[in-house]
C-alpha cells in the first residue's frame, strides 16, 4: 500500500471517530459540554503528540534499536520504520567494524610497511611494519608532517620532484628501503616501503662466496698448471724435482677436493630438498671417531683429551659427525705444538651440549661474530698453512639450524678459545652413553 495512505487514512478514521463523539455529546447535552469535552479531548492528543516527539527527540540523542519507545496511532508506524532503518544500519556498521577490524589485521601483518597520508602528507595512519622503518609512532606521530619525521634528503628530493610513479631506494636507520608514494583518491596518498637489508646482504654473500671460492681455487689451479707446464717443457728433470712438484700438487689437489666437498656440503644443508630426517645417534661412536680424527691430524703434536657424560640424540649423525670434527679440527689447527685440546659432551639444564676447549692462539673480540661466515679468516696466512677451507665454521652453524642448537664463543688473542654447542633437550633419546678417555 501507499505510504501515503498508511498515514492519512487512519489519521482520518481517527478525527472522523473524535468528530462523532463530539456530535453525539452535543446532541445529548448540549453545545457547550461537547465543545468542552471536544476541547479536553484535543488536549490529550496533542499531549500524547508531544510526549512521543519528546520520546524520539531523547532517542535521537542516542540512536540505539533497542531503546527505540514504542508508539501510538501513526507514531506505531513511525517508531517501526526508524527501528527498521536502524537496524539495518546498525549491522551495516558491524558489517564496516568487521571488514575495518580484517584490513587493520592484514595490514598489521604485512611485512611492507604502509602509511596513509593526506594530500599535504599529515600522517593519519601506519602500521607496525612502518613504523620499524621508519621510526614513526602511530599514537605519537598521527597528524604531523611526514615530511617532518623522516629526515632524509633523498626522501625530501622525491617528495619535490613528485616522480612517483619510480620507486626510492632509502637508506634509513641502518635499513636499506624502497620507498614509493602512491595517489589515492582526491586527498589521500599511500607510502609503502620494503625493507631489502637482508635481501641485500644475501646477495653480498652470494658475491662474496663466488668471488671466495673462485680465488680459493684458482691458487690450486694456478699451482698445477704451473707444475704441468714445467714437466711439458723440461722434460730432463731429476728425480727429486719431480718428486718435489708431484708432491705440491698432490697437495694442492686435496685441497681443491677438500673445499669442493665442503661447499657440496654446505649447499646441501641450506637445501630445502634435503630435510633432516632424525634417528638415534651413538654419540659414544661419535665422539671416538671425533678424537681419532683430532688426533690423527695433530700427529702427537698437542694432549688431545675426551669425556663423554651426555645422552645420545636424534638427528643425523653425518652432519653432527661434521660438525663437532669441524671444531675439533679447528682447535688442531689453531693451537701450538705442545698445547692441550679438551673435547667433552655433557648433559645440562638447557640441554645436552658439546665443548672444544683449546690452549690455542685465541681470537680477538671483533672477530667472533664474524666466524661463521663463509671464507672468512682471523689470519688467513695461517689458514693457508692449516690447510683450512674457511667452510668450517659455516657447515656447523647450518648443522646447528637444522638440529636446533646454537653455537657460543669464548675466546682472547693468546689464552685460547672455548667453543659450546647447546643442542634442545628435545633431541634428547632414551639411550644414554658414558666414556672418559685421556
Amino acid at each position: 500500500m501507499n505510504p501515503k495512505l498508511l498515514f492519512w487514512v487512519p489519521a482520518a478514521l481517527r478525527m472522523a471517530l473524535v468528530l462523532a463523539a463530539v456530535a453525539v455529546l452535543w446532541g445529548l447535552f448540549g453545545a457547550v459540554v461537547a465543545l468542552i469535552c471536544a476541547f479536553c479531548i484535543m488536549v490529550v492528543m496533542v499531549f500524547v503528540q508531544l510526549s512521543y516527539l519528546y520520546q524520539l527527540s531523547n532517542w535521537l540523542d542516542s540512536p540505539h534499536s533497542a531503546k527505540l519507545p514504542d508508539g501510538w496511532g501513526a507514531w506505531t508506524n513511525i517508531f517501526s520504520r526508524l527501528y527498521r532503518l536502524r537496524r539495518d544500519d546498525e549491522k551495516s556498521q558491524a558489517e564496516l567494524s568487521e571488514w575495518l577490524a580484517r584490513f587493520r589485521q592484514a595490514m598489521h601483518l604485512l611485512p611492507d610497511g604502509v602509511v596513509i597520508m593526506d594530500d599535504v602528507l599529515f600522517l593519519e595512519w601506519c602500521n607496525p611494519a612502518a613504523e620499524k622503518h621508519l621510526g614513526l609512532t602511530q599514537e605519537r606521530d598521527k597528524g604531523m608532517r611526514v615530511t617532518n619525521l623522516i629526515r632524509s634528503p633523498e626522501f625530501m628530493d622525491y617528495i619535490i620532484l613528485g616522480r612517483y610513479e619510480q620507486p626510492l631506494t632509502l637508506s634509513f636507520r641502518n635499513r636499506k628501503l624502497i620507498v614509493q608514494i602512491i595517489p589515492f583518491e582526491n586527498r589521500r596518498q599511500i607510502l609503502v616501503t620494503h625493507d631489502v637489508t637482508e635481501t641485500e646482504r644475501i646477495e653480498r654473500m652470494r658475491r662474496d662466496f663466488i668471488a671466495n671460492a673462485s680465488h680459493e681455487l684458482r691458487t690450486p689451479l694456478t699451482v698445477i698448471v704451473g707444475f704441468l707446464e714445467i714437466a711439458s717443457t723440461e722434460l730432463d728433470l731429476d728425480a727429486p724435482t719431480r718428486a718435489a712438484h708431484i708432491k705440491l700438487m698432490t697437495e694442492q689437489a686435496h685441497r681443491m677436493q677438500h673445499l669442493i666437498e665442503d661447499m657440496l656440503t654446505l649447499s646441501r644443508l641450506e637445501s630445502v630438498d634435503y630435510p633432516l630426517r632424525p634417528e638415534r645417534v651413538d654419540v659414544k661412536m661419535l665422539m671416538e671417531q671425533v678424537l681419532r680424527d683430532a688426533r690423527a691430524l695433530s700427529a702427537g703434536k698437542h694432549e688431545v683429551s675426551m669425556e663423554c657424560r651426555g645422552p645420545d640424540v636424534l638427528g643425523s649423525a653425518d652432519e653432527l659427525h661434521s660438525a663437532f670434527g669441524n671444531l675439533a679440527s679447528n682447535a688442531v689447527r689453531y693451537t701450538q705444538a705442545g698445547g692441550s685440546i679438551h673435547l667433552a659432551w655433557q648433559d645440562s639444564p638447557g640441554g645436552p651440549q658439546f665443548l672444544v676447549k683449546d690452549s690455542g692462539i685465541g681470537i680477538s673480540p671483533e672477530h667472533i661474530s664474524r666466524l661463521t661466515e663463509r671464507f672468512y679468516r682471523v689470519d688467513k696466512s695461517r689458514s693457508r698453512e692449516t690447510q683450512g677451507t674457511g667452510l668450517g665454521l659455516a657447515i656447523v652453524k647450518h648443522v646447528l639450524l637444522r638440529h636446533g642448537g646454537t653455537l657460543s664463543i669464548k675466546s682472547a688473542p693468546g689464552k685460547g678459545s672455548s667453543f659450546t654447542v647447546n643442542m634442545p633437550k628435545s633431541l634428547i633419546s632414551p639411550v644414554n652413553g658414558e666414556l672418559q678417555l685421556h
